[in-house]
């Protein structure tokens, strides 16, 4: 059995970061999956890890859970390392894999009995299955389950530990929008419990609403770091109009890039497969203007939708493509 740590212990201090990454790398043949990543995470901190498939996020939070060994770099979670406390460790973290593989025979109430037998301490079991909503099939099989209610009961089996720090891979995929607003909540739960929290997602509302603060990842780098509204800042534009001109194939429909990103209140500008992508500070004042310039090169308008500025545009404008780009 691992000793509980002393109160000199590094995890007892409380500046110490949740979770600490320096020079961290992971390569696969010839493909750097993780290209020397440095990340902080405070005590408390709900954090959201974003990018595309190929983007070495999952890498990352395989090697934090000590499911991959780094070839390089130091990973240190409440100030401990797996090299030398992977016990201690195992009690600590809870863990929410993208898509978790039970027993398909045993019910949920024996399923969370039995993950509870793995801690030394931890929540009672009643509790859990109330926290994931679950009461109501407690006696069911998991094999029965639907794909939202194996979502939660994977949550319920990160949370039955009682951990410190907890990580959350994509853990809305499948859930309506009822049980991913309580999900919601209860991550506000356990932020407000001094709980931290590894998040990563492709919802980026998810994202806005639940992280104090998020890294955007690709091609094994940490591409941008900060708060959602730090990010979202840095866009340049507080709204974003995307549009799309009638007869985009055709010479005689080719929009004056240089003229649309000369007019007054427009930030920046970009096309993505013949759509037309405008930062702005002001739609009332930037889409007259808009309309203007299009006039008066003799184009029509074929789209036109307006929203605003999200983690989503900072992404695409960072890397030219979406979120859930393969």
């Amino acid at each position: 059995m691992t000793a509980t740590p002393s109160t000199t212990s590094p995890a007892a201090d409380r500046q110490t970061p949740s979770l600490l990454l320096r020079g961290l790398r992971k390569a696969f043949g010839d493909v750097a999956a993780v290209d020397g990543i440095d990340l902080d995470v405070a005590r408390g901190e709900c954090f959201g890890l974003l990018g595309p498939n190929g983007a070495g996020k999952t890498t990352t939070i395989e090697i934090c859970e000590g499911l991959t060994e780094p070839d390089a770099g130091t990973v240190e979670l409440l100030g401990f390392n797996w090299r030398s406390h992977a016990g201690e460790l195992r009690q600590r973290i809870g863990i929410q894999l993208q898509e978790t593989q039970f027993p398909d025979k045993l019910t949920v109430e024996e399923t969370l009995r039995l993950f509870r037998s793995f801690y030394r301490r931890g929540i009672p079991v009643e509790e859990s299955i109330r926290t994931a909503q679950l009461e109501e099939k407690r006696n069911a099989r998991v094999g029965g389950l639907s794909g939202g209610q194996k979502q939660r009961l994977a949550m319920a089996c990160a949370l039955v530990g009682d951990p410190e720090l907890l990580f959350l891979d994509e853990p809305t995929t499948g859930l309506d929008p009822q049980a991913r607003r309580h999900l919601w909540d209860l991550v506000d739960q356990l932020k407000q419990a001094g709980r931290t929290i590894i998040l990563t997602t492709h919802y980026m509302e998810e994202a806005e609403r639940l992280c104090g603060r998020v890294a955007i990842m690709d091609h094994g780098h940490i591409i941008a770091l900060g708060t959602p509204q730090q990010l979202i800042a840095s866009v340049g534009g507080e709204h974003i109009v995307e549009f799309a001109v009638a007869g985009a194939g055709s010479s005689h429909a080719r929009v004056d890039a240089a003229l649309l990103a000369a007019l007054p209140g427009v930030q920046s500008h970009r096309v993505d497969a013949g759509l037309h992508q405008l930062s702005v500070g002001e739609l009332h004042t930037a889409v007259p203007r808009i309309f203007d310039a299009l006039a008066h090169q003799g184009l029509h308008l074929s789209e036109l939708r307006t929203h605003s500025a999200s983690l989503e545009d900072v992404f695409v404008g960072l890397t030219g493509r979406t979120l859930r780009d393969e």
